[in-house]
């Protein structure tokens, strides 16, 4: 089965993605069919962060290839104009600092805890 996926490139801690066409069987960052696109998800301000082949993602879908999730949820940011990307990363932003606030107030707790019930 033929899918659209992201492949990854870029150094460590500093990530860059091309949307590519592969065989499912292949590896993540190995032999692909077509390059449609990139998506550079810690691109500054003013660059372009992303870009995609409209036309050709069409074509491949239309031959029964299928998007992969996080794909699939670019294409329609995509489809949205640039806001939709920005509004992208602002969600990706929240919901990471709701989970480093829980993962903080859960190690108040044990900590907590463990203050108790050394003073029983």
């Amino acid at each position: 089965m033929v899918v659209i996926r992201l492949s990854r490139g870029g150094s460590k801690k500093r990530p860059y993605f091309n949307v590519v066409v592969a065989e499912s069987s292949k590896k993540r960052d190995g032999r692909f069919i077509e390059r449609v696109g990139f998506y550079n998800p810690s691109a500054r301000e003013g660059s372009e962060a992303l870009r995609l082949e409209s036309e050709r993602i069409e074509y491949w879908q239309s031959n029964g290839a299928q998007l992969s999730e996080t794909v699939n949820r670019i294409v329609k940011l995509n489809a949205k104009g640039p806001d939709g990307l920005v509004a992208m990363k602002k969600k990706d932003e929240a919901k990471a600092l709701a989970r480093k606030n829980k993962k903080a107030a859960d190690k108040a707790t044990k900590v907590e805890e463990a203050l108790s019930l050394i003073h029983i």
